[in-house]
């Protein structure tokens, strides 16, 4: 099957670490964070309502982000139990960043914060990534972890749902517990989600990792 060069799974070109569009999206993202840390103050002026929608609009877009790279899998025939079931830690992080969005839990912020920001900015800056500019896969891998840090520090900066000694801990609780939960199923399924049986073993298998 021919596929177009920017959905190919197979034959694209590679990523490069510190690239002119891998420091272009860093750049992005640094401008987009430091946007919302200096109008925290106006969007807390604005009405509930618009919030919510704000919220709502953010987590329609991390969701989509998730959906969209399943249906990639799929296209490409490259889905399979071993490799795209949303259980790297930055994908959870994704799902249950956009959960937070909805619902203001504050024991979702605590679990998440520390652990979700980290996370997705180490991905930022030294991503597992097998495809360059301007594949598919670059774009929604970018866009997937800006938007777990944007949303973390939305609900803290705007939303005011404050860190805590309680928020460290909760996020050493939530990284052990998913680690726990996701070695099981790594064991069940022969897989090696978060990488927690062995390194990747070939470059082609790394393009399919989150």
């Amino acid at each position: 099957m021919a596929y177009p060069p920017w959905l190919d799974p197979y034959d694209a070109e590679p990523f490069i670490l510190f690239s002119t569009s891998h420091i272009v999206s860093i750049s992005v993202i640094t401008v987009l964070i430091v946007l919302l840390f200096l109008l925290r103050h106006h969007l807390r002026s604005w009405s509930e309502r618009a919030r919510r929608i704000v919220r709502i609009v953010l987590a329609c877009i991390m969701f989509a982000c998730e959906i969209v790279l399943q249906l990639w899998y799929v296209y490409g025939e490259i889905w399979s139990l071993q490799t795209s079931l949303p259980l790297e830690l930055c994908s959870l992080s994704l799902l249950l960043s956009a959960l937070l969005l909805l619902t203001r839990s504050r024991l979702l912020h605590s679990a998440l914060l520390f652990a979700g920001i980290a996370g997705a900015l180490m991905a930022i800056l030294t991503p597992n990534l097998g495809y360059g500019y301007a594949h598919f896969r670059f774009i929604q891998f970018f866009v997937a972890h800006a938007c777990i840090i944007l949303a973390l520090l939305y609900m803290t900066w705007v939303e005011q749902l404050r860190p805590s000694w309680r928020s460290v801990a909760g996020s050493m609780i939530f990284v052990n517990v998913a680690a726990l939960i996701v070695y099981v199923v790594d064991v069940l399924l022969d897989a090696n989600y978060m990488f927690l049986r062995h390194k990747p073993s070939t470059p082609l298998g790394k393009r399919y990792l989150r």
